[in-house]
């Protein structure tokens, strides 16, 4: 299976995210990662998509995605000319006895400790998913509570992929 990250621009307006979601479930296509934010221009929106499949599908995918009336612009981000980061928050149950344990992991992984409870730690990483997952595996001998993820949000390296003026 390979991975499809997709870059896509729209117009920022309501019900753009039901359509764009609603073309992957109406042909069966899982969304690994979805994130929607604002762009520097107020009426233009950037998602960032991630999914996984055949190459054929993935194809398929991003055809559909370009057809869509609210769609500006799709780029495909690929790992060698992109930046790729998550934000992910983990609540660790830590007593007093675990404290410096986890907090010397935290330190490596240059993660942040964002809330201390008399019970447990809010440990906040931003990375890619090697750093994000690397820091996950190294908690695993620890009672992880809960794990909130943002879902990945990618760029391309570089100013050569567009202008959102031009778009327009």
């Amino acid at each position: 299976m390979e991975e499809l990250i997709l870059s896509i621009l729209v117009h920022n307006s309501a019900g753009v995210l039901t359509r764009v979601s609603s073309l992957f479930a109406r042909r069966g296509y899982n969304i690994d990662s979805l994130t929607v934010g604002p762009t520097q221009d107020e009426n233009i929106s950037r998602m960032t998509v991630v999914a996984r499949g055949e190459q054929r599908i993935l194809e398929q995918i991003e055809k559909q995605v370009r057809k869509l009336e609210d769609v500006i612009e799709v780029f495909a981000l690929p790992p060698a000319s992109s930046v790729y980061r998550e934000l992910v928050l983990i609540k660790v149950e830590a007593d007093a006895t675990l404290r410096a344990d986890i907090v010397s992991i935290v330190d490596i992984f240059r993660a942040k400790i964002v809330d201390v409870s008399p019970q447990s730690l809010v440990i906040e990483v931003t990375g890619n998913h090697s750093k994000v997952n690397g820091l996950l595996a190294m908690l695993d001998g620890f009672n992880v509570v809960e794990i909130v993820r943002t879902g990945l949000a990618g760029i391309a390296r570089g100013l050569d992929n567009f202008d959102i003026k031009k778009k327009k």
